[in-house]
Formats: structure tokens, sequence, C-alpha cells
């Protein structure tokens, strides 16, 4: 069944708030979603010639300060890193490859679950609320936030599989639904270049939208061209560094709920998630159309 959450804040003044105001959205899909839960978050951005990473390690124990000691010694560049449960987040003035590279060398077991300039991606198993506290939701600043509840019904319940997934910069994409060729896409992405982790449909998505950004293709072209390729019933909500987007299949089987005030664009796949934002009773709320893509980015 699953759930999605995402807030788009329109007004840089509110961006302290961003965590506050999402907590209880993406705990208010805990029904659609009891299996485990993330959510991707935009801002804390770093300056170009520099990249962002979220790191994720098996448990909270794992040892971080060694690890950012060896890879500083290994880079030579300047970083900073900080620790938040059993993930890091970490900044350094490096290309992304070289970086890889010396993460699959000094710590092969520690995931990478994003990289740009803005995002990080947090998420693991366990009730949204769970996951909130873990990673301290609700003290979060921000521009934008992309959230996932999930029940599993295509893989296995682990940590890789929960969502958000992001195959690209700053790229990343949540979904509620079921793709039907995803297994011949993966095969064709492969050969394109794509890499993939999981055997997840949603992961399938994110790459395919960061093949089409690849060829050249503007956010709104990929989404129409996701339109012809992919086949099965689905609801997108897809994060970028300058905002947020959302797109339902032709046949619009998967609900989803978009409002908008002066101060914020929410969308969920249910109005209770919507219900705890100031001045919902007065927003502009309305149910997306079938195949129709609603964009909102920064200037």
């Amino acid at each position: 069944m699953c759930g999605i959450v995402g807030l788009y804040l329109k007004k840089p003044e509110l961006e302290g708030q961003l965590g506050k105001l999402f907590e209880p959205m993406l705990e208010a899909m805990t029904d659609r979603g009891p299996d485990s839960a993330g959510f991707a978050i935009y801002g804390d951005e770093v300056a170009d010639g520099w990249v962002k990473l979220t790191l994720q390690a098996k448990e909270a124990a794992f040892g971080w300060k060694h690890l950012m000691s060896a890879l500083e010694g290994r880079l030579g560049c300047s970083l900073d890193w900080f620790q938040n449960a059993s993930a890091a987040v970490l900044k350094v003035n490096c290309e992304e490859e070289r970086v890889r590279a010396a993460l699959a060398d000094l710590a092969p077991d520690v995931r990478i679950m994003s990289a740009g300039q803005s995002i990080e991606i947090l998420k693991g198993m366990g009730l949204p609320k769970e996951i909130s506290e873990r990673f301290g939701l609700g003290k979060m600043k921000g521009s934008h936030i992309i959230g996932h509840t999930r029940m599993a019904t295509e893989s296995a319940v682990t940590m890789e599989g929960s969502h958000p997934f992001s195959t690209g910069a700053d790229l990343c994409l949540v979904h509620n639904g079921s793709l039907s060729n995803h297994s011949r896409l993966r095969q064709e992405l492969k050969r394109e270049g794509i890499t993939f982790e999981t055997e997840n449909d949603t992961e399938v998505a994110a790459g395919y939208l960061t093949w089409r950004l690849q060829q050249g293709d503007s956010l709104k072209e990929a989404l129409d061209h996701s339109l012809e390729d992919l086949d099965g019933f689905f609801t997108f909500a897809i994060g970028t560094r300058n905002g947020f987007a959302v797109i339902r299949d032709p046949i619009a089987c998967k609900p989803a709920i978009l409002a908008e005030t002066d101060d914020y664009v929410a969308m969920a796949s249910e109005y209770q998630a919507l219900a705890s934002l100031p001045g919902i009773d007065k927003a502009k709320v309305w149910e997306p159309e079938p195949a129709t893509m609603y964009i909102w980015e920064r200037a």
C-alpha cells in the first residue's frame, strides 16, 4: 500500500520549521506503511566544488571518526562531517568519484544513500515514529522534504529496500504502486551505465529519471517520457535540488492529494497527513489529475 508525503516551503524564513511541520505528516502514514520509513531533506547546501554524501552503516556504534580520519588522509581534501544515529553526513571538497572509490576501499559495508550539494537521505526499518525519533526529524531545517512509509509488496523488508531511492546528484524518488516492466528496464538501464543496489522496482524508476536527465531532458521532459516507458500503477514524488514534483500514472488508481498556500505546497497519499499543517483549512486542496505533472521549483 505505502504512504507518500512531501512538503515544499515557499518562504526561506520558514525553513527552521520544516522538520517540525513534516514529522506529523510522516507519522500519519503509519497505517499505510508500518514496515520501514525514510525521508530526503534538502538544505544546508555545500559550495560548488564540494559534494555532500549521506552514508549509512549497519549499526549506530560504527567507527565514523576513524573512517573520516582515514578518508581525509586518503583524499588530501578538506572535509566536514557529523553523525546522526547509524548515518553520517559527509561534506568534502573533492570530486564525487574519488570519494566513492575511497569509501569503497576503506569501508565497503557502508552504503552511500545520497550525493549532491543539498540532499540528505535517512531511512530504516521500523515504524515511522521510530524513524523520526531515531534521526531527530522534528529538529531538522531545510527548504523541502519528501518521505515514504512502506508496506512491502515486491521485495524484502530491509533498510536498503526502504524509500527514498537516489540514483543521481540531488535526485530522489518515492513511489506508491508497482511497476510491471522493471526487470526489463533494469537490464536496459544497466547497459546505459546506470547502477542499482537493490531489486526494488522503485529504484528502477529513479534510475530511469537519472538516465533521462543525463540525456539532456528537463525534469518535465523526463517525466513525460516516464509515462510512455514505465508500465504499472504509480504515484511518484520526486525531489530535486530546487524543488519537487508529483505525477500519477494515466489510470491514477493510487491515491494522492495536494494542498497549496502562500507559505507551502504539501502532498500526501491521504488528507489526514495534511491536517496538522497551519492554514490547511484555507489552503487550495485538490486531487492531482492522471498523467499530469505538478512541479514546484525555486528560480
